[in-house]
């Protein structure tokens, strides 16, 4: 929406994956939204950590606490709410979502994305990476999307393991779909590599005889 608040307009290439995404459903998955106390949350890439903010839940909102731009002298301490929106569901429970913070803006959304403050997609003018990303691209993200709601332990070649607190049935699932994304990122980054798709193929037989 561009006013003061909703963070600098982005350029058109950018895409939501450029940005650390807060999913008010992942917290509501969680459990964290009905503490009353103060917890750190943290983004990872590729299984290492890359940031992390203190969130501070109420019944009607959210407050988060962070720094933007670093530790040094750049670096701005920031600290405002987000409210909350709960709708029910149709077959029982509810479903919450965040209002954007940004000056103007106040949309009903699911996902906030961080630059000098938390906001929506259309506030800083984000595309899907879809409409970027190649195949294989997207199927590795999918990967590492799996392997970090698993807990986000090693690199793709590692084992996949259950996050404590995950049903198994959900676990079976997630690690089925993670085997396809692998095996898709492998194919794909094979053809790029200029194998012909017979020679993929072959490759993957005599891996898999082994």
């Amino acid at each position: 929406m561009g006013g003061y608040g909703s963070g600098r307009r982005c350029a058109s290439q950018e895409t939501t994956a450029d940005y650390r995404q807060l999913d008010v459903r992942r917290l509501q998955r969680d459990g964290v939204l009905e503490r009353r106390y103060s917890f750190l949350w943290r983004w990872s890439r590729n299984g290492e950590s890359v940031g992390s903010i203190s969130i501070c839940p109420e019944a009607d909102r959210v407050t988060l606490k962070y720094r933007h731009g670093g530790a040094g002298e750049g670096g701005t301490d920031q600290e405002y709410p987000i409210l909350l929106e709960r709708t029910p569901c149709q077959y029982g429970g509810e479903r919450v979502w965040f209002r954007c913070p940004a000056r103007g803006c106040g949309r009903r959304v699911a996902v906030l994305y961080g630059g000098r403050i938390f906001a929506c997609r259309h506030c800083y003018r984000l595309a899907y990476p879809c409409q970027h990303e190649s195949r294989g691209d997207r199927a590795e993200s999918r990967a590492w999307k799996i392997r970090e709601r698993c807990g986000g332990w090693g690199c793709l070649f590692d084992p996949l393991f259950r996050r404590k607190g995950m049903h198994h049935r959900t676990f079976r699932r997630l690690a089925r779909d993670y085997e396809q994304a692998c095996s898709a990122s492998d194919f794909a980054f094979s053809v790029k590599m200029g194998m012909s798709i017979d020679e993929v193929l072959a490759l993957d037989q005599d891996i898999g005889g082994k």
